[in-house]
């Protein structure tokens, strides 16, 4: 019987018109149509499974996205998918070797994110396969097989294979009762939905003290286009939550470091929890000045950070006191992977990012494999979550009192509803043809 072949790399673009409501508004991106360059990896298995993954953008981002994941379909379609499951590492690094593509990195940018979304469409594929999801797929892993993913070629100064496999088997006596407790209890969350930029006062006020009654501990707030405006926001978010309720704010990268430093001492009578992305993502040194200056309030900082390099480089000079990874934006779980451990060895707690369509199903799965198998904490770690378009996934987020539950479905969660896929389609889909 001949092998199984990943037959199609199948890329759609598809677009969301939350503009509309400014929904995920900020400094940066005043009115985003949260997006997807949506993948499915098809084969003739006999079991049917497909692997299901995207690309997050806010709009017209799709256009070059979807165009560089179709770039990297010669090195997918055709493969056995035995292959390319017994070593996701294997298959991750062959992404990111093509000389010409990395001419446009190499390891960033719109190329390095195509490999991820075809990375974690592998993991979506490889989980479904084995019956469990991703989270649990690789917090059952053995310590030697988990390092086997990371590529240490870069990070070796900071992080050895060695050191890696110490961090690994430290955590391996908890794992089970970590798991346990996952299934019971779930994983703490934090909510944005109060924040986006765009809306009124009285919204976010309304907003955040819902987020208080649904047993969310801490809120996030955009920041950074009027300092007038972000005071008063900030004031009203304060007495709304309580003293006891941690607000964190977010610039999205709008400011210079002096910038963000005077901001940062306007809003401090009002306690903010963490000023996040103060300044560029790849400014580690105007990360530090932003980091010294504004203690106690923390910096946080990672989404929009390109590779496991810049991250390491982060964590060496003491810039970040929290860590955001991105489940869409390096190169997929594999590179995460070696951003949690790199995040384990310096001692720096992760808190995801995941404002965006599908990002929170995403995230999840590398929020709890670190808690299974790497840190064994949640102290000070929560996950982003945002009130938006889970109505799309066939295995949507579940939250209870603040808290993500497990996925117990296999896979990456990042499934998307045919009739979604097809009403939402950019430009044709019905959703979109309408608007002409």
């Amino acid at each position: 019987m001949p092998a199984a072949r990943i037959t199609a790399l199948d890329v759609l673009d598809v677009r969301f018109p939350t503009s509309e409501e400014l929904d995920g508004s900020d400094a940066m991106n005043p009115e985003p149509d949260y997006s997807a360059a949506y993948v499915v990896l098809r084969t003739d298995a006999a079991d049917g499974h497909e692997g299901h993954a995207l690309a997050f953008t806010t709009g017209r981002g799709n256009d070059v996205q979807a165009a560089a994941i179709a770039a990297l379909a010669p090195y997918v379609v055709g493969r056995e998918v035995e292959e390319i499951c017994a070593d996701l590492g294997a298959f991750a690094r062959s992404l990111v070797h093509d000389s010409q593509l990395r001419w446009l990195g190499p390891e960033k940018g719109v190329v390095h994110m195509a490999a991820g979304a075809l990375v974690n469409a592998a993991w979506d594929l490889a989980a479904k396969r084995a019956g469990k999801p991703v989270w649990r797929f690789l917090g059952e892993m053995s310590p030697e097989e988990i390092v086997a993913q990371v590529d240490f070629r870069w990070l070796s100064d900071a992080l050895t294979p060695q050191e890696a496999l110490d961090i690994l088997r430290a955590a391996e006596p908890g794992r089970t009762e970590r798991i346990g407790r996952l299934l019971e209890a779930g994983y703490p969350a934090y909510t944005t939905t109060p924040g986006w930029l765009g809306y009124s006062d009285e919204k976010l006020t309304r907003l955040a003290r819902q987020a208080v009654a649904d047993g969310f501990t801490q809120i996030k707030l955009k920041v950074g286009a009027s300092l007038e405006d972000d005071v008063r926001r900030m004031r009203a978010a304060r007495e709304a939550v309580g003293p006891d309720v941690r607000v964190a704010v977010d610039a999205n990268q709008r400011w210079d470091v002096g910038v963000a430093i005077d901001w940062m001492r306007e809003l401090a009578p009002y306690r903010p929890y963490w000023i996040e992305e103060p300044t560029s993502p790849d400014d580690i040194l105007g990360h530090l000045t932003v980091h010294e200056a504004v203690a106690p309030v923390k910096v946080a900082t990672g989404e929009h950070v390109a590779n496991r390099v810049v991250f390491k480089q982060l964590l060496q000079s003491g810039a970040v006191d929290i860590v955001q990874i991105d489940a869409a934006r390096v190169g997929g779980v594999n590179e995460n992977i070696a951003i949690l451990l790199l995040a384990a060895k310096f001692g720096v707690p992760v808190c995801p990012h995941a404002g965006g369509v599908g990002l929170c199903e995403m995230v999840q799965h590398l929020s709890m494999f670190d808690y299974v198998a790497v840190s064994g904490t949640l102290e000070n770690r929560v996950i982003e979550y945002v009130d938006h378009l889970h109505e799309h996934f066939v295995t949507p987020v579940r939250l209870r009192d603040g808290r993500y539950l497990a996925p117990t479905a296999p896979g990456l969660s990042a499934q998307m509803h045919p009739v979604s896929l097809k009403e939402y389609s950019f430009p044709d889909g019905p959703v979109w043809s309408a608007r002409v």
